[in-house]
């Protein structure tokens, strides 16, 4: 607050591009506890809300020759489950639920995020942990479950050379806890780095002599992060189909 003070009184540029992030609860100025209703939880819930708007606008007219809804709907069930069944095979495609579930939230969730006055709930770490260990803990317990100990051969290369065996189970079983670390830092990381650089610009607007400059970046920016959102996406998904085959066929 003062540096702020300091730099309108000294007709400085100040802003501060990490303030889109913080969580506030939606009542009141007391702190945020796990039951606090904050502004995640009205972004959270208007992603579901979306997701379930577009199904039951899609199906509650069901055509031969789809409208507008029922093509957008369509088109998103087919392409996830090609995607299932390409990578996970025809046994991955009992769990296209799930993972269709989880791309439509992820999706809707970023895209909200681009509204103006918005708040990206992607972009916070503890979201996307969530929804990396759900499927971290559902894949393990799913292949013990299909293949019981013989699930652990996933960590055991049987290509490679008896003596360094040991050495590279030691190094899958590290990649492997590794996962769910790297499944939700790379979605949040991306889209709290995108948004943070259209704050940076937004403020260099307010400097005539860069205005038309900082304006066009922003739109360029903008333009990225549309295309960064459904990528974002996309890759969070195609990885839950890469670990849920190592579930369904634990071999090298």
């Amino acid at each position: 607050m003062a540096t702020e003070e300091h730099g309108a009184e000294s007709g400085g540029l100040v802003f501060h591009p990490m303030d889109q992030f913080i969580v506030k609860p939606m009542f009141g100025d007391g702190p945020v506890a796990w039951y606090t209703v904050t502004n995640v939880t009205l972004w959270m819930a208007l992603a579901v809300v979306c997701v379930l708007l577009m199904f039951v606008l899609a199906t509650s007219r069901r055509r031969i020759v789809p409208g507008r809804f029922q093509s957008v709907a369509e088109l998103g069930y087919g392409f996830i489950y090609k995607m299932v069944e390409d990578i996970a095979g025809k046994d991955g495609v009992k769990y296209f639920p799930y993972i269709m579930t989880l791309f439509l939230f992820i999706v809707f969730a970023n895209f909200l995020g681009l509204l103006p006055m918005a708040f990206t709930t992607t972009s916070h770490i503890a979201v996307t942990a969530v929804l990396a260990m759900g499927v971290f803990l559902t894949v393990t317990i799913l292949g013990f479950v299909l293949h019981g100990a013989s699930f652990l051969k996933l960590f055991w290369v049987s290509a490679a050379p008896l003596p360094i065996r040991p050495v590279l189970a030691v190094i899958e079983l590290i990649s492997y806890f590794a996962r769910p670390v790297s499944h939700s830092i790379r979605l949040a990381g991306n889209m709290m780095a995108g948004h943070a650089v259209i704050k940076v610009f937004a403020g260099f607007a307010a400097l005539a002599a860069i205005s038309p400059f900082a304006i066009l970046a922003i739109t360029a920016m903008y333009g990225l992060e549309i295309l960064v959102s459904f990528i974002q996406a996309y890759v969070f998904t195609i990885l839950t189909c890469v670990y849920l085959k190592d579930a369904l066929h634990p071999h090298h």
